[in-house]
């Protein structure tokens, strides 16, 4: 049988800042169309990951990384165009940063970018991908106001639609619920599971059940180690692999 080439493969990855490695040869897969969650307490490595996986890392002077990522089947570093790159790896922050103009402006900032002038393809482009973020119903009347106007949590998922712009094969997103209130938070997680269809989604979560919402498969860190991966039930069941993981899970430390 063939088995399928991961949509990003990672293999042994270290990261060090300065003489401190903060993650240890970890070792993981994400699919095609899944949702994989990352959980476990604060500098485990797991946003670390992340800025590795989009070449982002490489903005932090003292920061390296040893190991191989690939994103179907060829290695980031091997990539000429990291600009390319990080079209191909959207990524969504802990805390919304709207670009200073307008809501259209910030959606259609890639696409031109990206050399696309045709106001008519911008349009349908801004539609579509405010539509997919569940905002465009709230803000298709006063595209031209500033986006940084929004609500936190309208500007969150302003957010999300500048990261779909680009048409990314991975959407990373981390803690994106931090600063935004439930109800909102639960209208991303809805947004998310229909978008898995299109894309690979790396879901940096602390919040557990978060991950057990929405994640396919879940990762659990622990001082810079992957202590344990397996399907969410599996992970979230009486008696995963690794006892850490179920004292993290119960809440017994954190």
């Amino acid at each position: 049988m063939v088995t399928a080439i991961p949509r990003v493969d990672i293999r042994n990855l270290r990261i060090r800042y300065g003489s401190k490695e903060i993650l240890h040869g970890v070792s993981l897969d994400v699919r095609s169309n899944e949702i994989l969650g990352i959980i476990g307490p604060a500098h485990s490595g797991k946003s670390s990951l992340l800025r590795v996986i989009n070449r982002t890392l490489e903005f932090i002077p003292e920061a390296r990384y040893e190991g191989t990522v690939c994103i179907d089947g060829e290695d980031i570093r091997s990539m000429s165009d990291v600009y390319a790159l990080r079209r191909r790896v959207g990524m969504v922050s802990p805390l919304p940063v709207g670009l200073p103009m307008t809501i259209f402006d910030n959606v259609a900032f890639a696409p031109r970018m990206a050399g696309v002038r045709d106001r008519h393809q911008l349009g349908e482009t801004v539609e579509e991908c405010l539509r997919q973020a569940a905002l465009w119903d709230e803000v298709k009347d006063r595209l031209h106001m500033l986006g940084t106007k929004l609500s936190g949590g309208q500007q969150q998922r302003l957010t999300i639609a500048r990261a779909l712009s680009h048409k990314p094969d991975v959407l990373c997103l981390d803690e994106f619920s931090i600063a935004i209130d439930p109800v909102t938070t639960m209208r991303i997680e809805d947004v998310l599971k229909s978008l898995k269809a299109k894309m690979s989604i790396i879901l940096v979560t602390n919040l557990v059940q978060q991950s057990r919402r929405l994640a396919d498969r879940t990762a659990f860190f622990y001082n810079g180690e992957l202590v344990e991966l397996d399907q969410t039930e599996v992970l979230f069941s009486d008696s995963p692999a690794s006892r850490k993981t179920y004292e993290y899970i119960n809440g017994l430390f954190g």
